[in-house]
């Protein structure tokens, strides 16, 4: 996927509706991304990482000025490359996916089956950041 010189060519949608439907969800997720690196607890990355699997199917303008973000740009075009995550930003991803689920499960919520589906949601979000997201190799 690396070699690949097509890997950041954007596919737009055929459909106008649909098209417009991923600008919108991108610049959501933009958003949404933007509050999270200002409040703790709340995650940025994987909202940059949902933005650009928008802006790849809806607009190469959008898509190119998300990926040539100072901040961002580089890891979300390592990602998309297949190069993986910085190791230091993999282990701090787990850590807070245990501290907030853990908080959440054993203090802060008090109705049973909402403990189990947060409990299962960060058993799963912890099981994927663990083996199906690869952490870069230093070069």
């Amino acid at each position: 996927m690396e070699n690949d010189p097509k890997i950041h060519e954007v596919k737009e949608a055929k459909n106008f509706l649909l098209k417009w439907l991923w600008v919108f969800l991108g610049c959501l997720f933009v958003g949404l991304g933007a509050i999270g690196a200002v409040i703790p607890g709340m995650p940025t990355t994987v909202f940059l990482v949902l933005a650009a699997a928008c802006f790849i199917r809806s607009s190469q303008k959008l898509y190119d000025w998300l990926i040539a973000n100072k901040t961002f740009g580089p890891y979300l075009k390592d990602y998309r490359e297949g190069k993986g995550i910085p190791f230091r930003a993999k282990i701090v991803a787990l850590a807070m996916i245990v501290i907030f689920v853990s908080f959440a499960v054993f203090f802060a919520i008090e109705v049973k089956p909402i403990k189990i589906l947060v409990g299962l949601l960060g058993l799963i979000g912890f099981w994927f950041v663990f083996f199906k997201v690869p952490a870069a190799k230093k070069t």
